[in-house]
């Protein structure tokens, strides 16, 4: 039996979603003043928290096995630093490829400062709504592991969602280590 207080917090989260998704949507210009509360209302009861996402390739190896797995995500109505963290593995879109995604941890967010280990490279300060993510993937090189070593910071605004659990086969799953 799930406590009272565990269903108030869903309901807080699910309501804080779709008032911030619903808004994300007014300041857009895809709705108008009138069907913002019908929008709320709609994410309010038809909208999902959470939904499974299919990974497959090695860039998350050992976090998320060499042949992937099934993961559960939990939506992020906006991504800031005050809803995903340093650490966290999250799911984001490609920014090569609109229709993909990508699962990677995040490394940095706005305000730090990414230095190269090549000499060449200069120094430079993630801007605002900007972040840096890596692949768990020690043994791949930069360019096989497409992360932001290969396609430089990206915005927030990119990810969907944190991982939150990992189902690769019937014995081998729990959840994912965040922060």
């Amino acid at each position: 039996m799930v406590s009272v207080s565990t269903w108030f917090r869903y309901i807080a989260n699910k309501l804080d979603y779709s008032v911030s998704l619903s808004y994300k949507s007014y300041k857009g210009g895809l709705i108008n003043d009138k069907e913002v509360v019908d929008s709320v209302w709609k994410n309010l009861f038809q909208g999902k928290l959470t939904f499974l996402h299919w990974n497959k390739g090695q860039e998350m190896a050992p976090t998320i096995g060499d042949q992937g797995g099934t993961l559960l995500v939990r939506k992020l109505p906006s991504a800031d630093p005050m809803r995903v963290f340093v650490g966290d593995v999250v799911l984001l879109k490609d920014p090569e490829k609109s229709d993909n995604f990508l699962v990677r941890r995040l490394a940095a967010i706005e305000g730090y400062e990414m230095a190269s280990t090549d000499e060449k490279d200069e120094p430079f300060v993630l801007d605002k709504d900007e972040c840096w993510v890596l692949a768990d993937n020690e043994k791949l090189k930069a360019k096989e592991a497409n992360d932001s070593r290969k396609f430089g910071p990206i915005s927030m605004s990119n990810i969907v969602g944190r991982v939150i659990y990992c189902l690769q086969t019937a014995v081998d799953h729990g959840p994912v280590q965040n922060r």
